[in-house]
């Protein structure tokens, strides 16, 4: 099995993410790590509303996979944490506007997310071609 790491496009290259990879493609799919509200430039999460940090999580996941070949409508399934579950409504909202056609299957859960975020979203992609 071949393993290719995939890295945001505005990373840093000198900064260590830990034990983990923003994006790994393996026999077709890319599988995208949890990504949240966060300036890659800067490497700080921006907090905001609901709307501010899930804009900013989808468009950090879509920069991962437009640098592995793909676009948003090849997501195939995504796992979302939201740290309060009455904000399900103004962030599927959103959510659901980067997408076209049929959407990727979906998990969303309340779960207890670091740095006072509000979303996280991981996902997993089938590479075109």
């Amino acid at each position: 099995m071949t393993k290719v790491k995939i890295v945001h496009p505005d990373r840093d290259a000198n900064f260590v993410t830990g034990a983990y990879s923003d994006g790994v493609v393996v026999d077709g799919f890319l599988f995208v790590s949890g990504q949240a509200s966060v300036d890659f430039k800067t490497s700080a999460f921006v907090l905001g509303t609901i709307e501010e940090e899930t804009i900013r999580t989808l468009d950090n996941i879509k920069a991962i996979i437009q640098k592995a070949g793909a676009t948003m409508d090849d997501i195939v399934k995504c796992t979302v944490h939201l740290s309060d579950i009455k904000d399900f409504d103004r962030y599927n909202k959103i959510y659901a506007s980067y997408f076209s056609g049929i959407k990727p299957a979906r998990t969303t859960v309340q779960s207890v997310l670091a740095e006072n975020l509000k979303v996280e979203i991981d996902a997993i992609v089938k590479i075109p071609g």
